[in-house]
């Protein structure tokens, strides 16, 4: 796979920037998992693919650490004001189906790890108990996986935060 190719792909679809990085380079803070517990986005124990069901720090680390580099892609969108949280949430959609278009163009074995919970279903089916009806399509949230984004946005030499009144999102897809 030719990387330089591959960030170049992700930025004519619509990424802010994007490039690639050594997994063993990585910020891993098992830490992270306390805000998922604090439950702040509503899916602790309700996605499956959020904690507690995604698996433990230690486990996800590992299966992180299993992979040796990782493309990094960022999408920076303005709002009208820090309280547009319509225009938040329209910029997670489009910067989840960017994450799905780029997925496509990775042709060897990987792992999508996106802005937070998966947003594959309308309605996660951990939320009533269920097992995920798509499998090869979850995906789970950098976050959930102990990855420090801030500083894997430096590592990128990407800028974690882009100004007032914009938001920033992140997808790593570790191969």
């Amino acid at each position: 796979m030719n990387e330089a190719i591959l960030i170049q792909k992700c930025i004519q679809l619509g990424a802010y920037k994007a490039a690639c990085a050594n997994v063993s380079d990585i910020t891993f803070d098992p830490n992270l998992r306390k805000a998922c517990e604090a439950n702040y986005c509503g899916n602790y124990g309700k996605n499956l693919t959020c904690p507690p069901a995604v698996g433990t720090p230690e486990e996800l680390i590992a299966r992180a650490k299993s992979y040796s580099r990782i493309l990094v892609f960022q999408t920076v969108t303005p709002l009208e004001d820090s309280f547009d949280f319509e225009g938040m949430n329209e910029a997670k959609a489009k910067h989840c189906e960017l994450s799905s278009e780029i997925d496509k163009l990775i042709d060897v074995p990987h792992l999508q790890l996106a802005a937070g919970g998966c947003t594959v279903c309308e309605r996660c089916a951990g939320f009533d108990g269920e097992p995920c009806r798509y499998p090869d399509r979850a995906v789970a949230s950098l976050e959930a996986y102990c990855i420090n984004v801030s500083k894997l946005a430096a590592l990128c030499g990407m800028k974690y935060i882009n100004g007032v009144d914009t938001v920033t999102f992140f997808t790593g897809y570790l191969y």
